[in-house]
């Protein structure tokens, strides 16, 4: 083999190797791809389950607004029922390591496990049983306060984020995050669960149409996601063709130059 072949398939092989194929920056590709369109039926989101920790933003209204004045916060008897995240923090009820929340004149209820909308029957029942008649109409509304999340890896933004949304999926989170960079990988996407009976952990394949089937694809509020980088972020030879000739082009040129020096 001469020295311009040698060279000429140095070049093709790191071209090969180092650039990013368009296959793994594209996301939902139907990999069976049989030319037809079809549907994807994705995975239902099942009711969130509440955990320690959690924090709940109970409003509770009623035709005569003062006789629940004492269940809600200065903003909610304003009229203001839009809050920051940080007053949401301070305002809103926190499910402590039992599985409580602390109200004002109702105590201490039980609400780990439960749903958002069980946990309003419960409130609900709890006023009409104890403090008022079905006359006073009462109207109770439970939700989080924020969907919180992690994001670590290469993404446009790492850190924990809230959405005010009750569903999200791993797509809305990523693009909330400034999307993955190209030198992500979207095909091992590793989201991290925790729930009462531990901690799971599963990688998905986000360049795969079925990821929609997934139980992973809905997120889960406190789900942390990690995105692992692609090996060419190591090699540093360049993530597309001009980038990887002109890592090529001086790389050639030093070895020239030190050839050059010691001769």
């Amino acid at each position: 083999m001469t020295k311009n072949s040698f060279f000429l398939f140095l070049l093709v092989s790191t071209l090969f190797t180092s650039c990013i194929p368009i296959k793994d920056l594209v996301y939902l590709q139907d990999k069976n791809d049989s030319g037809e369109q079809k549907s994807i039926a994705a995975v239902e989101s099942k009711p969130y389950r509440l955990q320690a920790n959690d924090i709940l933003k109970i409003n509770i209204k009623a035709i005569d607004p003062k006789l629940v004045s004492i269940f809600n916060t200065t903003d909610d008897q304003n009229g203001q029922g839009g809050k920051s995240e940080s007053g949401l923090y301070f305002d809103g009820f926190t499910v402590d390591d039992h599985g409580n929340i602390r109200m004002p004149i109702l105590g201490e209820i039980n609400v780990i496990g439960y749903t958002l909308e069980e946990v309003r029957v419960k409130i609900e029942k709890k006023l009409l049983e104890e403090y008022f008649k079905s006359e006073a109409n009462i109207f109770v509304t439970v939700k989080l306060a924020g969907f919180r999340y992690t994001i670590n890896g290469e993404v446009g933004s790492t850190g924990t984020k809230t959405l005010f949304k009750d569903n999200v999926t791993i797509l809305e989170a990523v693009a909330n995050a400034g999307d993955i960079t190209t030198v992500g990988n979207r095909k091992e996407v590793t989201v991290i669960r925790q729930t009462p009976t531990g901690v799971q952990m599963h990688d998905i394949d986000l360049t795969d149409v079925n990821v929609m089937k997934s139980p992973y694809y809905y997120l889960q509020p406190n789900d942390y996601i990690y995105v692992k980088p692609l090996r060419q972020k190591t090699w540093g030879t360049g993530q597309t063709g001009i980038q990887s000739i002109g890592t090529i082009i001086t790389l050639l040129s030093l070895a020239t130059t030190v050839y050059l020096i010691i001769k």
